[in-house]
C-alpha cells in the first residue's frame, strides 16, 4: 500500500441540511456541490441495509485546501437508534476547531443552536505554550471541541 491521504471524516444527522448550515455559519465550513442523494444496489451492499437511502453533502473544513479532507454529512432515510453522546465513549468523541477568540466561537455556537457540555480551561503544554479549551455541543448533540492556543 502507498501513502494514505486523510479523506474525509462522516457525521450522520437527524436533519442534515441544518447540521450543515449550523457548520458553515458557525466555522465557516464550505458546503461543497453537488450533494448527495443516494441509493441502490451499491448503497445497500456497503451499508449493509436493505433499501438505504441517504441524503447530504461534503462540507470543506476551515483551513483545508480546496482537496484537502471534507467533513461529509449525511441523513439516512432510515434512521437507527441514538442516545447521548459521551466524551469518554468509545469510538469517535468529538471534532476540534482551532479558534482565534473562543469565547466569541462558545458564543456563536449558542447563538446558532449548540449548547454548553463543560467549563472553558486553560492549561499549560509543555513545549507549546498554553491551551484554552472548552466542549460544546451541536444542535444534534454531537460534541464539538473548541480550542485557542496562546504563549
Amino acid at each position: 500500500m502507498g501513502k494514505a491521504v486523510f479523506s474525509h471524516v462522516n457525521l450522520i444527522a437527524e436533519n442534515w441540511e441544518l447540521l450543515a448550515g449550523f457548520y458553515r455559519d458557525v466555522f465557516g465550513c464550505e458546503i461543497m456541490q453537488p450533494g448527495r442523494d443516494l441509493s441502490g444496489p451499491d448503497l445497500d451492499a456497503i451499508t449493509g441495509i436493505p433499501g438505504a437511502h441517504l441524503k447530504g453533502a461534503h462540507l470543506r473544513l476551515p483551513g483545508a485546501g480546496a482537496d484537502g479532507p471534507t467533513l461529509e454529512v449525511f441523513e439516512y432515510e432510515q434512521t437507527g437508534s441514538s442516545g447521548p453522546r459521551a466524551v469518554n465513549r468509545p469510538g469517535f468523541a468529538h471534532i476540534a476547531f482551532e479558534v482565534p477568540d473562543l469565547a466569541e466561537a462558545r458564543q456563536d455556537v449558542l447563538d446558532n443552536g449548540g449548547s454548553p457540555l463543560g467549563e472553558i480551561v486553560r492549561m499549560a503544554v509543555r513545549g507549546r505554550g498554553s491551551l484554552t479549551l472548552v466542549y460544546m455541543r451541536d444542535p444534534e448533540g454531537n460534541i464539538i471541541e473548541l480550542l485557542s492556543w496562546g504563549e
